[in-house]
């Protein structure tokens, strides 16, 4: 193993993290800022959430980034009659030398980069068996706990448009994805582009530009980075300034939302800037990285309240709109 893959620089984080552009530009067209904070989750080891409509590449996306970062890639298709032992595993009987034994089988989740796809298609019961694993990266299967892999990630799909048929995600399963992205449609030129490469010849082979043992290493460079008191403090604030009963409440807060964000969400957006700033080669987060980061830290982690329903306003505007109104301390 190199030297860079078990303790890399910022320098080489940059490098790798270009690395992964690159190669991804080879398939995906455009949704820039997606992949980068699709790729930055990754790296803070945090888990994340896709909403889009059916088309925009999710799944390719998704399936795209485990190729590039050498990651072993499993696909959860998330239906009605799923159960937590087509995820988490079983265990059958058999025969062994003229005796019924007990064998473990492994279960899909047991994958460095897990695609739920549609994971609000199942019932709560079955979303209920990512939760451990999301949280632990462990699970518990017959009384018996065995971890996952290392790193082990999980990234969802939702579809924002189709209700019949689904179950909403509980907000403890919401709270252990670390952003929530919201694809869109892409412009005119990109979408020129991709039906180009989708139509004409054959679709590119990507190649694994780093690898498990790299990614682990970013993701303790992440860990390891240090973070300004004020920036910490500032984090603290937005996440707090979510939470309509208290006296730190922002006043789209108190006019707009049921509930605000945990202490989770000033976590997520401390690791989220840590990754954000690496990626762009710089050494700590500053503000200005907690604030590009608090829409999809924040909007999947507040309820809004009947006015806000009957006004129109998404959890991801009013994130937003709260972000706007908490102002950066003076460093």
């Amino acid at each position: 193993m190199s030297q860079e893959a078990t303790a890399p620089s910022v320098d080489a984080a940059r490098e790798a993290a270009q690395r992964i552009s690159t190669e991804l530009s080879r398939a995906i067209v455009g949704q820039d800022a997606i992949v980068a904070a699709l790729v930055g989750s990754l790296f803070a080891n945090g888990h994340c959430l896709l909403v889009g409509v059916p088309g925009l590449a999710k799944t390719l996306l998704v399936q795209s980034i485990a190729k590039v970062l050498g990651l072993d890639f499993s696909r959860i298709q998330f239906t009605p009659d799923l159960m937590p032992s087509d995820i988490l595993g079983s265990e059958v009987i058999h025969e062994v030398q003229g005796r019924m034994e007990f064998e473990y089988r492994k279960g899909p989740i047991f994958a460095n980069l897990v695609l739920a796809d549609e994971i609000n298609r199942t019932p709560p019961k079955t979303q209920a068996a990512l939760l451990e694993a999301m949280q632990e990266r462990r699970v518990t299967i017959a009384g018996e706990t065995r971890a996952l892999p290392d790193p082990f990630l999980v990234v969802a799909t939702q579809n924002p448009i189709e209700h019949e048929g689904t179950y909403p995600l509980p907000e403890a399963q919401l709270d252990r994805f670390m952003f929530s992205l919201d694809l869109g449609y892409p412009d005119r030129d990109e979408e020129i582009e991709i039906v180009r490469r989708t139509t004409i010849g054959d679709f590119p082979t990507l190649n694994a530009v780093v690898g498990p043992e790299e990614v682990r290493a970013l993701q303790k460079l992440v860990r390891a980075m240090p973070v300004a008191d004020h920036v910490l403090g500032y984090a603290v604030d937005l996440a707090m300034a979510t939470r309509p009963a208290e006296s730190t409440a922002s006043q789209v807060a108190k006019d707009y939302l049921e509930w605000g964000a945990g202490p989770r969400a000033s976590q997520y957006l401390v690791l989220g800037a840590k990754a954000m700033a690496l990626l762009n080669g710089r050494a700590a987060p500053a503000c200005s990285d907690i604030r590009a980061v608090a829409p999809a830290v924040l909007g999947h982690r507040i309820v809004p309240n009947y006015r806000a329903t009957g006004e129109g306003k998404k959890a991801s505007v009013l994130a937003a709109a709260v972000t706007a109104e908490v102002k950066e301390p003076n460093y």
